[in-house]
């Protein structure tokens, strides 16, 4: 299956709720490329934007599990990016 390259941003309401999403991005970290997290803290609010490198179905999972989480709002966007489709490309162009 072809890996796709995206970007996954979540906004968590419940403090609660911080130690269980750190447990699933330990699950699914083959497929975490960066993370940034950034509180606000007069919002009570915490924001995490994680850049990921994986299948559709990969992705759709560690999302899946995310927005089971009480308190936790997630949203993802994959780009057209092809793992396959580039490795012809002269990369000393780009």
């Amino acid at each position: 299956m072809e890996k796709r390259v995206g970007v996954i941003a979540l906004i968590i309401q419940d403090r609660q709720s911080i130690q269980e999403v750190n447990s699933i991005f330990s699950a699914y970290n083959e497929i975490i490329i960066g993370r940034q997290g950034i509180p606000l803290r007069d919002k009570g609010i915490h924001i995490i934007s994680l850049i990921v490198e994986g299948t559709t179905d990969e992705i759709g999972a560690l999302t899946g599990k995310i927005g089971k989480v009480n308190g936790v709002l997630v949203k993802s966007v994959l780009t057209k990016f092809k793992e396959n489709e580039y490795e012809s490309i002269d990369k000393t162009r780009i």
